[in-house]
């Protein structure tokens, strides 16, 4: 199943886990120090929370969760076909997680990734993209 996914930052994480868990009606899939992501069924959403209180109240990126690293070969071929340019990265440790992924802005600037976990990590990573406190940027 494939879900959007949106990336959110705000200025206090557990303030914003709390009014989350309430809006959707369940708690998060993944929790750590200044994240937390949801796996929301209905509708299908991966929402992400990263604490960041300089950017608060603004959207971190913008992604489409996929099931398979051969799913997010298959975006990023479409993609290009497209006449779209695209960044892939592979193996990297982002929000917490082993992914392979592939970027792209849209017409406004706004970050776009396909991308799919590979495993679980314990480190949040950052992508070569952006060093700044935005990793699945």
């Amino acid at each position: 199943m494939s879900r959007v996914q949106l990336a959110l930052n705000v200025s206090n994480i557990d303030a914003a886990v709390d009014f989350y868990s309430k809006l959707f009606g369940t708690e998060p899939a993944k929790r750590r120090p200044g994240y937390a992501n949801f796996a929301i069924v209905e509708p299908p959403l991966k929402l992400v929370l990263i604490e960041n209180s300089s950017a608060a109240g603004s959207i971190n990126h913008l992604g489409v969760e996929v099931e398979s690293s051969e799913k997010v070969m298959e975006a990023s071929n479409r993609l290009q076909e497209a006449n779209l340019e695209i960044t892939p990265e592979n193996q990297t440790t982002c929000c917490y997680a082993l992914q392979d992924k592939v970027w792209l802005k849209d017409p406004d600037g706004a970050d776009w990734e396909v991308y799919t976990v590979l495993e679980d990590s314990t480190t949040f990573g950052v992508s070569r993209l952006n060093s700044e406190n935005v990793c699945c940027q």
